[in-house]
């Protein structure tokens, strides 16, 4: 026979403690009938096999906390790491903490998930954004139908909340995301290594995603043809099941033949060298004489912090707006040089070749990325009077 786990004291908190399957369950004050309740549901379904408290006495905070812990922790992952997803989940679900945590979800409907929206109205979330979050909610709580936690009349009630609506609400519209400006593109050339400047200009002749630039080997790169075809070995839509080819012309060729590596696996635009061509110019440059301590000053064989072989999302933003202020241009991001690309090839060819080009699943999704080009128009209707 299992021994039952104890009633106990969390004395940090003063809080009523039992561990089931090594994980902490926290009760209320301690002593009190309420906390003893909760313990002895917890331990009757516990033996009954059922290791989560009845659905009639499940709080919104201990759904968030399965949901999270249970399910979006494991199936948001690809490669081995959580996706963005977890952190936008984890962020809609802040203002329902806060608001509702206590409140079972038996008790929980449309009314009080109007007012978590309300909530993020107040806050300046845009429209988009706030219909995004509530859809992320809503799963929760289909999840919970699914595994049995959640009464299946309380995800019926919420799916009937219709979301915003463009102009019929007080919600913000969030700003459509422009190509950048050729101007604020070179201002930044001589303020950047020649690895992130090689895969600026990478950028704007694929129209890749930064994500694929700053992945980029020899062995994913099929050289054999006159155009190159490059298949990231992660990307943007692979969990749905779909191929991303990226053709390399002449021009992108040759921005990318001086950081071809003899060891085909390694990354071909990396910190680490970046930093190291950064120190030898530095030592080249220098004007004053180097003194005796900093000539015996020995380099750390093992630095807490050392450049890794391979950008990351956060490092190649982070050089891009750090040489937008060194520039004094206003700062962008590598995700708009993929409207560059679009709007470029949008104006010289068909929606349908462009969509293969930029490796969109819909021709809608392309001319999102591409700006108007309004001076066509003008010269067509010009023409016709």
């Amino acid at each position: 026979m299992r021994r039952i786990p104890k009633y106990s004291l969390h004395k940090a908190t003063g809080q009523a403690l039992v561990r089931l399957d090594g994980r902490a369950h926290y009760l209320g004050q301690h002593g009190t009938d309420e906390s003893r309740q909760k313990y002895d549901q917890l331990i009757a379904g516990w033996l009954s096999g059922n290791r989560s408290a009845a659905p009639s006495q499940l709080t919104v905070a201990r759904l968030c906390l399965k949901y999270v812990n249970e399910h979006a922790r494991g199936y948001y992952v690809k490669n081995g790491r959580n996706t963005s997803e977890l952190v936008s989940i984890q962020m809609a679900l802040r203002p329902l903490l806060k608001q509702f945590g206590k409140v079972k979800v038996v008790d929980f409907g449309p009314t009080k998930l109007k007012q978590v929206r309300q909530t993020m109205l107040d806050n300046g979330v845009v429209r988009k954004s706030i219909n995004r979050n509530i859809g992320r909610i809503r799963r929760m709580f289909k999840w919970g139908v699914e595994n049995e936690i959640v009464p299946t009349a309380v995800h019926v009630a919420l799916s009937a909340m219709a979301g915003l609506r463009y102009g019929r609400s007080s919600a913000k519209e969030g700003k459509p995301v422009l190509p950048v400006p050729a101007t604020d593109i070179v201002a930044l050339e001589p303020h950047v290594g020649r690895q992130v400047w090689a895969m600026i200009q990478l950028q704007l002749v694929t129209g890749m995603r930064p994500g694929e630039v700053r992945t980029m080997r020899m062995c994913d790169i099929n050289m054999s043809g006159a155009t190159w075809e490059y298949r990231p070995a992660e990307h943007k839509t692979e969990h749905h099941g779909r191929q991303r080819v990226i053709f390399i012309g002449p021009i992108g060729q040759e921005i990318v033949r001086p950081f071809l590596k003899a060891d085909r696996t390694r990354y071909l635009f990396s910190p680490a060298e970046a930093r190291e061509e950064f120190d030898a110019e530095r030592r080249e440059n220098r004007q004053t004489p180097m003194t005796p301590s900093q000539s015996k000053r020995k380099r750390k064989t093992a630095p807490v912090k050392k450049p890794g072989e391979c950008y990351s999302v956060t490092s190649y933003t982070r050089a891009i707006k750090n040489a937008c202020k060194v520039a004094e241009v206003a700062t962008w991001t590598p995700n708009r040089l993929r409207h560059n690309a679009a709007t470029n090839l949008r104006q010289q060819f068909d929606i349908e070749t462009v969509r293969t080009i930029l490796g969109h699943a819909s021709g809608f999704t392309t001319e999102i990325y591409a700006e108007l080009d309004h001076d066509k128009a003008r010269g067509v209707i010009a023409a016709i009077g």
